[in-house]
């Protein structure tokens, strides 16, 4: 019996090649199984790395070969290591220098990643190749350059700066002959060729600065090698001067490892001139910021320099397009400071102040917040994340805070309630508390007399996912319309509901923006995609934007879109294409993707992880930031503000100087909001950790702050819009400060329709020369139940274009229309000439049952002016997609007449996936039509058919 496991232990690889030797029974395997090959790496966030050095090397292997893979953190970082196509994956490891392992029998080719969100596309990938044949590395011989027929000490085997001149400290004592060296830290393999090599300091001696420049030599064969490590910074490099002009011509880096590796040379546009080698070390390694230790690859290592006759091949040559260099730190200045002594730090700009408005123990994890009808504060104390807790074990609590005599500081604190799970987003109105709590969408009704809660909490959705604990719903925020917004991430994979739905009639999401009425209980996806957006505003407009991570992180949310995924497919598999960004930046630099930002993007704003959003609506603060979009940085502890312009059929979003500094490393502002007098309240997570862990431990579990923004002109006032009169309340839908409207809104729908309250309203609507203001009114007539349909039809041809495109939104809101307003929307998809109105008129169709979409979209699929726009081609591709299973002929006539790019295309993509003999025979029809016109135009589609209807296009002219 014991044989036989030890047989069937050894055999396990062969079986089961789709599961980590990580994650399987070890015991045994580890002393008895021999593998054919076993490769090692080291997983970092710039790439894998094997022990020549290496970057994301070519793993080689037979078919039938029994292969490891082993990957060691060389960070605190999650990493593991994954194959695409085996669907293979290890276990994933958090702390520097522990390891995981996948094996399995090599059948095909393939790719290894990272599967940790981010970290493919920041570099963690490579080749693993099934080759026939002995797997061997080339090996290749040079030649020294010599002078006056001397050949140079220029792989310094004489143990001497013979030949070279040294300027400052740094190469003063350069020479090593050990490895590991002296210099360097004990687990760092240098790995150099002969008895010699050059450090400019290494790691004990990074501080050190100067340069060594070679004697002039003479190019005697058409390339060369050398190898070099070190540093992947600016100024420490290596130099080819050609000597006659004194101009460099190549230059290398290290890439922040140690291990020599061999950069090759194309010199055959100077054969016959001289040169000379120039080793500089200007960079001290000192860093400015507390909590980042001083760069130990502040140096320069440097071995081995030959000519070549031909171009040698190295199996770890350094290339250029690996070597990430990086910017300076970064210059924050502070850690871990008190409340007081982090509001001092803070540069706000000029006319405004910080003042600490709650800090620990009186607050603690401050997760999310909002702001009642009477100015206080409430504050989720976020005890449970990041794990949820057992039922009923739930650890998180909502306080009620205030500034009771106005001096900046939130005097009042009373708890509302505790024992909840997972909180992650709180709203206020109709009576009750709004709470994002996966798995569950709750409400809890309040007692107002006492501030306590009048029943127990009501599940009103669940199925919310907990996957991922930071992409949970959060930011919930009431719309212009009623509805209850949020947004959601999209590693959280969610199937929501009512208590009791079926799987089957649940609403998915996994990424984007959902809202849910609160009174007809309806739920659904708003828009679909982005990332973690954590933060959702709306502006002057009613148009809202959300801020996310680490893809690019503004978009200008338009109902029924689908935006740029950071992972993942969208649910409409015949989507095809998504809208981008809306912003013309991003706030991280470097070619390498975000991550590799982090901490050196203050150039650019900070890096890519953003929290909060806020469009300053409280018209107290100079004009300029009126519909100005502010978010956190957190990475680069600063607010970022964003200014959108409206271009086309929506905006265009540019970067505005950063507002403010923390000057904290530990700062973690999750979100902000104006409140009665115009002054912004924040609140602070604070923790050293910026990243999101299922570690528990990894968080602090002690701090948080409140941080309020005042600027000169503010004057703080005592509010209690609950004893407004309803006429009072539509007064403040004037309010130069969007919170008193915004507050008198949410009233007026909590107390119901009015029929003086409807009459003052369209006075509003009718006689207000603002038409923001008439766009005030119109909301909360809808909210109020105050309008008719005629009456929303009859604003179809009101002179704003914002009016008109409301009125088209609010008709489609129950997902149908009367054909009275179809013809007048038919009509305005004709004439109206206004690129708002005709993207509310896309989003619109969406909403609508197919068969009604016809008129509409054939008139805006002909609009030529909207052919580049943002975002109108892919909305009315989202609206015709469907046309096709309804009437295949009719939807290719459409496809035809549009002037959209890529309608018809898409279309014909789209009839294809029907695979009928119907669609097949439209298709082949089509193809000969388009092999009648002598079009560039119709270029791509006639490709597409040759190849969905296996035939050459069918092209009477042929174009250049």
């Amino acid at each position: 019996m014991y044989t036989f496991r030890l047989l069937l232990l050894a055999l396990l690889p062969l079986f089961f090649t789709t599961t980590s030797r990580a994650e399987r029974p070890t015991r045994f395997v580890q002393d008895t199984l021999k593998y054919d090959r076993d490769y090692a790496l080291e997983a970092t966030m710039l790439g894998y790395f094997s022990k020549d050095g290496a970057r994301n090397p070519t793993l080689r292997a037979n078919k039938g070969d029994r292969v490891r893979i082993t990957i060691t953190n060389g960070e605190v970082m999650t990493h593991d290591i994954a194959l695409d196509k085996l669907g293979l994956k290890s276990k994933t490891i958090l702390e520097k220098g522990t390891s995981t392992s996948i094996t399995f029998v090599a059948q095909q080719s393939d790719t290894y990643y990272c599967s940790v969100p981010g970290h493919r596309a920041a570099g963690m990938v490579g080749s693993f190749e099934v080759v026939e044949g002995a797997i061997s590395d080339k090996t290749v011989a040079g030649q020294v350059p010599a002078r006056n027929g001397q050949p140079l000490n220029l792989n310094f085997e004489t143990g001497t700066l013979k030949d070279w001149t040294a300027t400052g400290d740094a190469f003063v004592n350069p020479l090593f002959n050990q490895d590991p060296s002296p210099v360097h830290e004990k687990e760092m393999n240098i790995g150099f060729e002969g008895k010699y090599f050059l450090s400019s300091g290494g790691t004990v001696n990074a501080k050190q600065t100067g340069t060594l420049t070679s004697v002039p030599f003479k190019i005697i064969q058409p390339f060369a090698a050398f190898r070099v490590s070190g540093g992947a910074l600016v100024d420490t490099r290596v130099e080819l001067v050609l000597a006659s002009r004194d101009s460099i011509i190549y230059q290398v880096t290290g890439q922040g490892r140690a291990t020599l590796q061999p950069v090759v040379v194309d010199l055959q546009p100077y054969l016959g001139e001289e040169i000379f080698i120039r080793i500089v070390d200007n960079e001290t390694g000192i860093s400015q910021i507390p909590y980042i230790a001083d760069d130990k690859w502040a140096h320069i290592n440097f071995d081995d320099f030959l000519f070549y006759p031909s171009r040698p091949e190295f199996p770890n040559e350094l290339l250029k397009k690996d070597i990430i260099i990086l910017p300076p730190l970064d210059p924050v200045l502070n850690a871990g400071l008190s409340g007081p002594e982090a509001a001092k730090a803070m540069t706000p700009p000029q006319g405004f102040k910080i003042t600490l408005a709650a800090a620990e123990p009186d607050i603690v994890r401050p997760i999310a917040f909002t702001i009642d009808a009477r100015g206080r504060l409430w504050v989720v104390e976020a005890h449970t994340y990041p794990i949820p807790a057992p039922e009923g074990q739930g650890k998180d609590r909502i306080l009620i805070l205030e500034d009771t005599n106005g001096d900046g500081t939130l005097d009042s604190r009373k708890v509302f309630i505790e024992g909840l799970n997972l909180v992650s987003g709180i709203e206020l109105g109709m009576g009750g508390v709004w709470l994002g709590a996966a798995p569950n969408l709750l409400y809890i009704p309040i007692d107002a007399k006492n501030d306590k809660p009048a029943g127990p909490p009501q599940v009103l959705l669940n199925g919310w996912g907990t996957q991922d604990t930071h992409e949970v719903l959060n930011s919930l925020r009431w719309g212009p319309d009623g509805w209850l917004y949020g947004t959601h991430g999209v590693f959280t994979h969610s199937n929501v509901g009512k208590p009791g739905t079926p799987d089957a009639q649940r609403t998915k999401i996994n990424a984007g923006v959902w809202r849910y009425h609160p009174t007809t209980q309806q739920f659904e996806v708003f828009a679909e995609g982005t990332s973690n957006p954590w933060g959702i505003d709306f502006n002057d407009y009613g148009h809202p934007f959300i801020t996310v991570c680490v893809i690019p992180h503004m978009y200008h949310v338009i109902q029924g879109a689908r935006y740029k995924r950071q992972a993942g497919k969208h649910f409409n598999p015949y989507t095809y294409d998504d809208i981008k960004t809306h912003a013309d930046h991003v706030h991280f630099v470097g070619e390498r993707g975000p991550h590799a930002g982090n901490f050196r993007s203050a150039s650019a704003g900070g890096g890519h992880a953003h929290a909060g959003a806020m469009i300053y609506l409280g018209g107290s603060w100079p004009k300029e930031y009126r519909n100005d979009i502010f978010m956190n940085n957190i990475n680069g502890a600063r607010l970022n503000i964003d200014h959108p312009m409206r271009a086309g059929s929506g905006y265009q979003v540019t970067h505005r100087p950063d507002f403010m500094a923390m000057n904290d490393s530990w700062s973690q502002w999750l979100n902000f909001k104006y409140d009665a007098s115009g002054s912004v309240y924040a609140i602070d997570w604070y923790d050293k950790n910026q990243c999101h862990s299922n570690n528990p431990d990894v968080h602090d579990k002690t701090m948080g702050r409140i941080f309020k923004i005042t600027h000169e002109n503010d004057k703080w006032v005592k509010v209690d819009l609950t004893k407004a009169s309803d006429l009072e309340l539509v007064k403040y839908q004037l309010h130069q400060n969007e919170w008193y409207v915004r507050q008198a809104r949410a009233l007026l729908q909590e107390r119901g329709p009015n029929k003086k309250v409807h009459k003052a309203l369209k006075d509003i609507l009718a006689k207000n020369p603002d038409e923001t203001r008439k766009l005030r009114a119109l909301w909360t007539l809808h909210v109020t139940k105050g309008l008719t349909d005629k009456e929303l039809t009859a604003l179809l041809s009101h002179e704003s274009e914002y009016v008109r495109s409301w009125a088209i939104q609010l008709l489609a809101e129950d997902k149908s229309v009367s054909p009275e307003a179809l013809k007048q929307l038919e009509a305005l998809a004709q004439k109206d000439p206004s690129a708002l109105v005709r993207l509310y008129l896309a989003s619109a169709l969406l909403r609508l049952e197919p068969g009604q979409r016809w008129g509409v979209l054939d008139a805006l699929v002909q609009k030529v002016e909207d052919q580049n726009d943002h975002n109108l081609p892919l909305m009315l591709w989202y609206a015709a997609e469907p046309l096709a299973e309804l009437d295949i002929k009719r939807a290719i006539q459409l496809a035809e007449k549009s002037k959209m790019p890529k309608i018809l295309t898409y279309t014909i993509q789209r009839v294809a996936a029907m695979d009928t003999d119907e669609a097949k025979k439209i298709l082949k029809e089509l193809n000969e039509r388009l092999g009648k016109l002598d079009s560039h135009d119709t270029h791509e589609s006639q490709m597409l058919l040759g190849k969905l209807l296996g035939s050459t296009p069918n092209t009477a002219h042929q174009h250049d």
